[in-house]
């Protein structure tokens, strides 16, 4: 499901590092030699490069990268090049920072990330940033956002398949009720979404649409320009089709006059080793032109070389 590609002979480490530092000095960058490594290497490799460059070089890697390269391309870079956890973490900081209701980053953060995956970007977060993500959203975020995204990033579901059925139809009740009455913040909605195992809301969800007739985000479509409505679809769909979701945000993305290339940087680079794969063939069924096309045609230079390089392009 991942587009990453690995060479089947990985070079030594220290020759990786080497040939970095080569790509950085003299009197121009060589942006070529630094995808050509950094953006062929998994998590692992990279944090080795990253911990031996420091080590040999006695300077941070990611340092070198923001003084040889800027702009998007630069971006790009840097959020691949950062640990999975850590990269979520300084995500979630910068909209947690500057959030307001149209972000829905911190929903992808939590509802498509495993629990040891979240647990681990909670731990990173305060690494960097010497607070916890849950006081900083519960600090910016605001009214009935903060009551659900405080307790979603705050999750550690139970990640087996066990599903209890009974369970399933009382709790589609539950949330038919309180969506009738639209009571969208009640306390029981957001005790569902934010502690059920992603396998038992699949069930509620497909309990919902069996007993009346229609998906539950249907129903939360009352009023198109409710951002907390928005939300709670978001929430729901990156949990039943988290595909189909980071398609429609790459789409929007480069749909229209202009690019929004930190939403387009930001599901490359957190998807290319997850289902960037599915994510592709979404795009492409959804609009009858290949994802690469698409980013090729809305992005230009070592930007849209890097982008490609993570979506598999050869």
């Amino acid at each position: 499901m991942a587009t990453l590609t690995v060479p089947s002979a990985v070079p030594p480490v220290a020759d990786d590092c080497e040939q970095l530092r080569k790509a950085f000095q003299g009197w121009g960058t060589n942006e070529a030699l630094i995808i050509s490594i950094l953006a062929h290497r998994e998590a692992a490799q990279r944090r080795a490069i990253r911990r031996a460059y420091a080590d040999t070089y006695g300077e941070e890697l990611l340092r070198s990268i923001t003084d040889e390269i800027s702009g998007d391309f630069e971006r790009a870079v840097i959020l691949w090049t950062l640990d999975p956890a850590e990269r979520d973490a300084v995500l979630a900081n910068e909209v947690a920072r500057k959030w307001h209701p149209g972000n829905r980053v911190l929903v992808e953060i939590a509802c498509t990330r495993g629990s040891a995956q979240l647990f681990a970007v909670r731990q990173a977060y305060h690494e960097r940033f010497k607070r916890s993500l849950e006081e900083d959203v519960a600090a910016h975020v605001t009214g009935d956002f903060r009551k659900l995204l405080v307790p979603l990033v705050s999750a550690y579901r139970f990640e087996g398949p066990e599903v209890n059925t009974k369970l399933a139809q009382s709790e589609a009740k539950i949330l038919h009720e309180k969506i009738q009455h639209k009571a969208y913040a009640d306390d029981e909605i957001i005790r569902i979404l934010t502690t059920r195992s992603k396998a038992q809301l699949l069930a509620t969800f497909n309990r919902y649409n069996d007993e009346y007739g229609h998906p539950i985000n249907k129903d939360l479509k009352a009023d198109p320009k409710d951002e907390f409505l928005a939300t709670l679809r978001a929430v729901i769909r990156c949990f039943s089709c988290p595909d189909r979701y980071f398609e429609k945000v790459i789409r929007l993305a480069i749909a229209g006059m202009g690019t929004d290339e930190n939403s387009l940087t930001r599901i490359i680079t957190t998807r290319a080793e997850v289902d960037l794969k599915l994510i592709k063939e979404a795009y492409q069924k959804r609009n009858s032109v290949p994802l690469e096309r698409a980013v090729a045609g809305d992005t230009s230079g070592d930007y849209e070389r890097m982008l490609l390089a993570l979506l598999g392009q050869e």
